[in-house]
């Protein structure tokens, strides 16, 4: 079910951008303060964690669907599988590709609606082991406005390779803009969530054996049905001549030198639930931690 959240028109006719949050102070007529002792962990199971894949075997790969072959764009993925590569993972390598503006990457996704917490445990790495070398390489998770190819709109946070290398990018595109931010992380594994919660989308992220972190809020407008699922891209620096040409780049493969492998351990799907009087886009009534607390599974 999707959480009614009180006073959140209020709050997203405000912000005159995506990327922010308001603070104005939780009045008794407008949004409340969510506390930690009242905040509760999102529930999984439901429909929504029918959804949810452990990659313990090759058939779990059913599951999900390329958009390649759904909206018949080029197939920019140059390897994919689940249990082979990696055993108990999703692998995949991306071909030449790139997540931003009207540019388009791989994407494997199964369609949902309502308010979702999407959990996966990722792992990014160049070709060859280490960092990716090749700028804006990067690998994590993605929900999608399905058919916005002429007008991209799609919401994403994942981990590896951006302007420096060791990164963790999350971005809202909204009708073919992108707004990237970065923020420094150590290599290796990563927990990501990417959620949604009435008209608030969130990304926050964890480093193997750290704790959860808000990465940023967005207001979103975005249709109650999207495509939620995982990304990977690769080689900025080869798009050349094209990089101002998103119809031009996205007609073809790029030839170039990608540079990234993504190992997925597991994507699980939950259902947050806020309370009426919380506002998730005002960091007054929700914190923070009490944010964490909402949107990461209990234990994680």
């Amino acid at each position: 079910m999707r959480a009614k959240v009180a006073g959140t028109l209020a709050v997203a006719s405000v912000l005159a951008g995506c990327g922010t949050t308001t603070s104005a102070d939780p009045t008794v007529t407008g949004p409340g303060m969510l506390t930690l002792e009242r905040a509760t962990p999102p529930a999984p199971g439901g429909e929504v964690g029918e959804a949810s894949t452990e990659f313990a075997k090759a058939t779990d790969l059913a599951m999900w669907t390329k958009l390649s072959d759904t909206e018949k764009d080029v197939d920019r993925i140059a390897k994919l599988d689940v249990n082979k590569t990696a055993k108990g993972m999703l692998y995949l390598e991306p071909r030449t590709s790139a997540w931003f503006d009207g540019f388009r990457g791989p994407f494997l996704y199964q369609d949902l609606a309502g308010d979702i917490v999407m959990h996966a445990r990722v792992k990014v790495e160049g070709k060859n082991g280490g960092r990716p070398k090749r700028k804006f390489s990067l690998g994590g998770l993605m929900a999608r406005q399905p058919g916005s190819y002429a007008t991209p709109n799609w919401v994403s946070i994942t981990t590896g390779t951006g302007e420096k290398s060791g990164q963790i990018e999350v971005k809202w595109t909204e009708n073919g803009s992108s707004k990237p931010k970065e923020i420094p992380v150590k290599a290796g594994w990563v927990d990501l969530v990417l959620a949604r919660a009435g008209r608030a989308f969130a990304a926050l992220y964890k480093e193997e054996g750290g704790t959860w972190k808000v990465g940023q809020r967005w207001a979103s407008t975005l249709p109650d049905a999207l495509q939620w699922g995982v990304t990977a891209y690769t080689d900025w620096d080869s798009y050349g001549a094209v990089k101002q040409d998103p119809a031009k780049a996205n007609a073809r493969l790029v030839k170039g030198l990608p540079d990234l492998k993504l190992t997925v351990d597991f994507v699980r799907f939950l259902r947050p639930e806020l309370p009426e009087y919380a506002d998730p886009l005002n960091d007054k009534s929700v914190p923070d931690d009490v944010l964490v607390k909402a949107l990461t599974p209990a234990g994680a």
